[in-house]
C-alpha cells in the first residue's frame, strides 16, 4: 500500500512497540505520514524508529504509559513540538488479561485491563482533542475489538473494557463533530500479536476454535488492521464519525 493516503499528516500511535501498533507505524509512514511512536518499551521504540528513518520516514518516539495522564500529555506534546501540530491519533495501546471464568477472575486482572484499555484511551483522547482544537481539527481512531461488539467467553473484563472504548468513541464523535474532529474505532478480530500468541500458547486449541468461527477461516495480519485505521484517519472519509468498523474476517456476522 503506497497511495500517500496520509501524506503531510502528523499521527500519534500508542502501543507502538509491537503488534498492531508497530504495524501501523510502518503502514502510516508508507502512506506519507510523519509519526510519533508511544509505548513503554524504549528499546523497541528506538529500534523501530531507526528502521523507519532508514527508509526515509519522519519518525520520533516517546516513552509513554497511557494510564498516566502526564505521559499521555507528553506524547501529544512530542508531536506538537516536533512537527507543529497533531492531525491524527491511533489509540492502540491495550492489554488482553487472562482467559478465566468471571467468578474466578482476580481484582488485579480487572483493574489492569480497565486501566490500560479504558483509562488509557480516556487520557489520550483528552489531550489529543485539546491539541486538535488548537490546530483546526483532526481524526482519531481508537482500537476496540470484536469483544467490544459481541461477547467473548472467559474474558469479561476485556469485553467490558472494549465495549467502553466503543462508548468513548461515540461520545467523543458526537461532542466534537462540529469542531472538525472525527472519532472512529476499529474492532479487530483475532490478529497476530504478542497478546494473541500468548493466549494461544496458554490455551491449546484456541486458535483453531477461533478460526473455525471466522468466515474467512484465518487470523488477521496486524498490517490489515493498520490499513483500516489509516483509511479512517485519512481525508477519504470526511463524513464518517462515530463508526466502529469491524475488521474481523466476518466474525461478528456469525
Amino acid at each position: 500500500m503506497n497511495s500517500d493516503l496520509l501524506a503531510g499528516k502528523v499521527v500519534l500511535i500508542t502501543g507502538a512497540s509491537s503488534g498492531i501498533g508497530a504495524a501501523a507505524a510502518g503502514v502510516f509512514c508508507r502512506e506519507g505520514a510523519a509519526v510519533v511512536l508511544a509505548a513503554r518499551r524504549e528499546d523497541r521504540l528506538a529500534e523501530l524508529t531507526g528502521q523507519l528513518r532508514a527508509k526515509g520516514a519522519e519518525a520520533e518516539y516517546v516513552v509513554c504509559d497511557v494510564t498516566d495522564p502526564e505521559d499521555a500529555a507528553r506524547a501529544v506534546e512530542c508531536a506538537v513540538s516536533g512537527f507543529g501540530r497533531l492531525d491524527g491519533a491511533f489509540n492502540n495501546a491495550g492489554v488482553g488479561g487472562d482467559r478465566t471464568p468471571l467468578h474466578l477472575m482476580s481484582d488485579d486482572v480487572y483493574d489492569t485491563v480497565m486501566d490500560v484499555n479504558v483509562r488509557g484511551v480516556w487520557n489520550c483522547l483528552r489531550h489529543e482533542i485539546a491539541a486538535m482544537l488548537r490546530h483546526g481539527g483532526g481524526a482519531i481512531v481508537n482500537n476496540s475489538s470484536v469483544g467490544g461488539l459481541v461477547a467473548i467467553p472467559a474474558a469479561a473484563p476485556y469485553v467490558a473494557a472494549k465495549h467502553a472504548v466503543v462508548g468513548l468513541t461515540r461520545a467523543a464523535a458526537d461532542e466534537y463533530a462540529t469542531e472538525g474532529i472525527r472519532v472512529n474505532a476499529v474492532a479487530p478480530g483475532t490478529t497476530r500479536s504478542e497478546i494473541t500468541e500468548d493466549w494461544f500458547r496458554r490455551n491449546p486449541g484456541l486458535e483453531q476454535m477461533v478460526n473455525s468461527m471466522t468466515p474467512q477461516g484465518r487470523t488477521a495480519a496486524p498490517e490489515e488492521i493498520a490499513a483500516a485505521a489509516a483509511w479512517l484517519l485519512s481525508d477519504h472519509c470526511p463524513f464518517l464519525t462515530g463508526t466502529v468498523l469491524p475488521v474481523d474476517g466476518g466474525f461478528v456476522n456469525r
